[in-house]
């Protein structure tokens, strides 16, 4: 194989695969189920196999990658529409902790033991398992856990205290390093006039004084200014 073919393929690989992946979804990534692992891993091969076996034909590569995406997302789609499948796929969520106590049976299941289980509970803020009333190990390996009543964090409504009202769903970013972003400014039907009116009111004649500006969900603006050399 020579440079020039070697490059042919790696872009060929890169390409298809990109793609491939922007069909599958994110689901591919963000949930990794059984399925999904061997299917990545699967897929990932080919990919390797196609860039640097030369006994294996461009074309038969790409065929082998379109085959086996599309294997994939028929997989999916039955998944989606198929419960009792969807339970042979991606298994079952096992709960590790009822009511407080650790489900020993549970751990043999799932394969899973007390330090690892302490660990996830760590990575969700939870120091001692006293606290936990209920936890689930999900199909995809992460720990859904639900506290205990006197262990839950007290929200605005437990203490009757008034929350503010929603102006924009999410906050939104209308001036980065200097620049005003006309389309999110749009996309909340708001303009650079306003926009400006803001800026005056905060003593700043000028976006480009700004590094970063954010329209918060109560329709106020946060602003950072550029820092002055």
């Amino acid at each position: 194989m020579n440079i020039i073919e070697l490059i042919i393929r790696i872009a060929i690989g890169f390409i298809v695969l990109f793609t491939l992946t922007r069909m599958m979804g994110r689901k591919e990534i963000s949930q990794m189920t059984f399925f999904n692992f061997v299917s990545a891993i699967a897929i990932g091969s080919v990919t390797a196999n196609l860039v640097v076996n030369q006994n294996l034909s461009i074309h038969n590569g790409v065929i082998a990658l379109i085959g086996w995406s599309l294997f994939t997302l028929i997989m999916d789609f039955i998944d989606i529409k198929s419960k009792k499948l969807r339970k042979i796929v991606t298994g079952d969520p096992v709960i590790v902790i009822k009511e407080g106590k650790i489900v020993e049976k549970a751990f043999h299941k799932t394969r899973l033991d007390l330090d690892s289980l302490n660990a996830m509970l760590r990575k969700q803020k939870i120091f001692s398992m006293a606290d936990v009333d209920y936890a689930i190990f999900e199909t995809d390996g992460k720990l859904s856990v639900m506290k205990k009543e006197d262990k839950k964090v007290l929200t605005k409504m437990d203490m009757n205290i008034p929350t503010i009202s929603k102006v924009f769903p999410i906050p939104t970013e209308v001036i980065s390093d200097g620049k005003i972003l006309t389309k999110n400014l749009g996309n909340l039907n708001l303009n650079t006039d306003w926009l400006s009116q803001q800026l005056k009111q905060l003593n700043i004649n000028s976006a480009s004084e700004v590094f970063f500006g954010q329209i918060q969900t109560d329709g106020t603006l946060f602003v950072d200014k550029k820092k002055k050399d």
